[in-house]
């Protein structure tokens, strides 16, 4: 699959108009519904070369898009995501500077 290919499991008589949000690879039990035991082998199942993780970030983008920011009368919820995610980014980059200006009660 190159730049801007649909995916090699993507049938349009099958699937029907393409959804970036959609998965069309080989259905697996949810991550939710994996018992403790079975974790390693479902990890094992899993695709973790690049590619893969890029495009399931893509679609973890366009399933977020689709509930929040798209909607018709779409709410303040995206905004207050960015804002939390954007102040949850700058304060870990800048945690090392902060730990060095703690007040502390002895300083000796």
């Amino acid at each position: 699959m190159g730049f801007g290919d649909y995916p090699a499991e993507y049938n349009p008589k099958v699937h029907g108009p393409y959804d970036p949000a959609r998965f069309y690879g080989k259905a697996d039990a949810p991550l939710g519904q994996v018992k403790l035991g079975e974790l390693s082998q479902w990890l094992g199942r899993r695709n973790k070369n690049p590619q893969a993780v890029a495009a399931a970030v893509s679609r973890g983008w366009w399933r977020w898009q689709h509930k929040y920011v798209l909607p018709r009368k779409g709410g303040i919820a995206p905004y207050i995501q960015l804002i939390v995610g954007c102040s949850i980014f700058f304060y870990a980059i800048n945690y090392g500077k902060m730990v060095a200006h703690r007040q502390r009660k002895y300083h000796w």
